[in-house]
């Protein structure tokens, strides 16, 4: 196995070390002088490798304090050299702060016990007070630089971990806008055509019955309801730009529409629809004096809004029937149903996308309500939709 290039720091720390155990062997500094097995300069020899144990003090840790441990055991049979101690606690702090996670974990627990078994045997063999020195240094040289190579790498770690939790954080936050972003795109195009389908499908019919009917009385008709339409949807987009422009809540709430304007919206219906046969007839089967949620209340004007607007493209000339329920008590549900003649249809017809449907079906789902549109009635004559909204403020809210 290759080993990777030694660190920069880890070299200019071999070469320092070992320059200072030269300087010290070379002034006649042991630490410990007594020793007469070998020759002064042997004590070169474990400096020289521990010195060059440095430059793998990152790359090979446990390679680096296995070798390390022999060459200072091997330091205590010669004259002794302080720069080969200090070495070894170096690399026992580098193998705690870069080693793997169990080395980590072990070495200080490890020399901790080492270092209570040395002073319990060297006061047991020597039985004086000095003694204790030989287990506070054992200490020094192994536990104290293992424990503050702990020390510093629980710090990092928790410092990654924070780092890597704020990374999350930020991450969700910005899933959270995006995702806010995507829904309030998707309420405003709800609003946009809700708003202006009405009055733009209306302007087809009628253009489109004007240009096929060769009748002066029937094209003054259709281009008043015409100009009728395009006025109120012009006011319906400047109305939709202010809600975007100015944000204050007063305004909005005195510009959202309600069920009360319902019969507003059935006589524009009836305008636009006389040329196609229809008729348009409302039901309020609501209990008088019990409010409804702001969202819940718009919702409804909107489901209804958008049926009245499919009944003039698609419908056949019949009556088409705006029914509003609510369940007892004022906990239940309000349920919005407008069934209108269903079958082919000749004459004027504007085109459809699909969309109101989405809308109305997003809607209902958005305040946990049900929705369904379909055939329905003997043969499937009637096109109704249904959708029954919560009427309670905290189900809303849910």
């Amino acid at each position: 196995m290759t080993l990777p290039r030694p660190h920069r720091h880890d070299v200019l720390l071999a070469v320092a070390s070992l320059l200072a155990g030269l300087v010290l062997w070379g002034l006649g500094v042991y630490s410990s002088g007594d020793r007469n097995l070998f020759p002064d300069w042997a004590a070169l020899v474990p400096l020289a490798v521990l010195a060059a144990l440095e430059l793998v003090r990152r790359s090979a840790p446990r390679v680096a304090v296995a070798i390390g441990t022999l060459g200072v055991i091997a330091d205590q049979f010669t004259v002794g050299n302080l720069a080969t101690v200090l070495i070894f606690t170096d690399l026992m702090y580098a193998a705690v702060v870069y080693g793997k996670p169990a080395m980590a974990r072990r070495l200080p627990v490890s020399t901790g016990l080492i270092t209570v078994a040395v002073t319990i045997a060297a006061v047991a063999w020597l039985r004086t007070p000095q003694a204790l020195l030989i287990g506070v240094i054992t200490g020094i040289v192994s536990f104290a630089p293992a424990l503050t190579g702990a020390t510093l790498r629980n710090q990092r770690e928790a410092a990654v971990a924070a780092r890597l939790r704020a990374e999350q954080t930020a991450l969700l936050a910005e899933m959270d806008r995006a995702q806010a972003v995507v829904a309030e795109r998707a309420r405003m195009a709800r609003e946009l055509h809700d708003m202006v389908a009405n009055h733009l499908s209306a302007i087809a019919i009628h253009s489109t019955a004007a240009l096929s009917i060769d009748s002066p009385a029937t094209s003054r008709e259709a281009l008043g309801v015409i100009r009728e339409n395009s006025v109120q949807g012009l006011a319906e987009m400047r109305r939709l730009i202010g809600l975007l422009r100015e944000a204050g809540a007063e305004q909005e709430a005195a510009a959202v529409p309600s069920l009360d304007g319902l019969d507003a919206l059935l006589g524009r219906a009836r305008t636009n629809g006389s040329a196609s046969g229809l008729e348009f007839v409302l039901h309020d089967d609501r209990p008088p004096g019990e409010p409804l949620p702001a969202p819940v209340e718009l919702a409804a004007y909107r489901i209804a809004q958008e049926s009245l607007t499919n009944a003039l493209k698609h419908a056949v000339p019949g009556t088409v029937t705006v029914r509003l329920t609510r369940g007892p008590t004022g906990g239940g549900m309000l349920t919005v149903q407008v069934d209108s003649p269903y079958g082919d249809r000749s004459g004027p017809r504007a085109p459809g996308s699909g969309a109101g449907l989405i809308g109305m079906r997003e809607r209902t789902e958005l305040l946990g309500g049900e929705f369904s549109a379909g055939p329905a009635g003997p043969a499937g004559s009637v096109w109704r939709v249904r959708a029954a909204l919560p009427a309670q403020e905290k189900a809303v809210r849910a």
